[in-house]
């Protein structure tokens, strides 16, 4: 994870753009998730405002811009950064001092990279899973949606906080509808058909994405996994997401910004349309 200052004007679409993040509300998002509770944003952008900025490809496009801006703030920190003569004597001191523990703590860094980098190529390129999304087992024969009970907080592509984004995480184990969400079960044949599915988690989400988290839980994306103490597998059908623009996105788009880069939509006619709808409505 990168630090990025806002300067004057910064919007959320600028600085997602900026560092190749597929969108912006996945920007706020993560800058919401990952920083302290006192730097949560809600609104617009202020001048000298720090933003958590991600690094993992479920964010990004590509890396190429990322890639620049560590190097570019690697060789800053390496012009600010004051060595004393005694700091390498010293240094040397401290591993022999610290023999064979030290290597034991740094093969334990390295086990723990290798497992968080095992967690983030498997969920590459994949969609977090919201609420509206759809999941299926192999041993049912309905598809429910899911229902998120572990929170109400944080969304995943809604500017406006919509109930159908709400972030799906490991303990978000119900599903709608709550009774026989997957119908029958295939494990339980009778002599008149399959009985009624007993749907019954076996602890929590697997392969959950562990580097982003809502209030301490792990999000889930399309490659998750539930077992049924009955014996069937659940995993995500459909995660929900969906590419497009909201009102509100449109309503506080920059017309100029947009006619740059998109400019066969005419941005102030869609604002004006949706200026129509409203008015209309009261």
């Amino acid at each position: 994870m990168k630090i990025y200052i806002t300067k004057n004007n910064d919007t959320f679409a600028d600085i997602a753009q900026k560092f190749n993040i597929k969108d912006e509300n996945y920007l706020k998002t993560f800058h919401n998730l990952s920083c302290p509770e006192n730097d949560i944003i809600h609104g617009h952008l202020t001048t000298g405002k720090k933003i958590c900025i991600p690094e993992d490809q479920q964010f990004l496009v590509n890396d190429k811009n990322i890639k620049s801006y560590e190097d570019k703030n690697s060789d800053t920190q390496k012009n600010n950064t004051t060595t004393h003569p005694d700091d390498n004597e010293k240094s040397n001191e401290d591993s022999s001092e610290e023999g064979l523990g030290n290597t034991s703590s740094k093969n334990q860094k390295e086990t723990e990279t290798k497992r968080e980098n095992k967690n983030s190529n498997e969920h590459t390129g994949k969609y977090f899973v919201i609420q509206k999304g759809i999941c299926q087992c192999n041993q049912g024969f309905k598809f429910p949606r899911f229902k998120v009970t572990s929170h109400q907080k944080h969304y995943w592509n809604s500017a406006e906080g919509q109930d159908d984004y709400l972030a799906v995480t490991e303990d978000d184990l119900q599903f709608d509808p709550s009774v026989q969400p997957f119908g029958q079960c295939k494990l339980k044949p009778s002599s008149g058909g399959y009985l009624p599915c007993t749907y019954a988690p076996a602890g929590k989400w697997q392969k959950t994405y562990e580097k982003v988290r809502v209030m301490g839980k792990s999000c889930l994306t399309e490659i998750s996994e539930l077992m049924c103490t009955t014996g069937g597998k659940i995993t995500v059908l459909k995660h929900g997401q969906q590419n497009g623009i909201s009102k509100t996105q449109i309503a506080n788009a920059d017309s100029q910004e947009q006619h740059i880069y998109n400019p066969v939509v005419n941005i102030d006619e869609l604002k004006e349309e949706i200026d129509s709808e409203n008015s209309y409505a009261h």
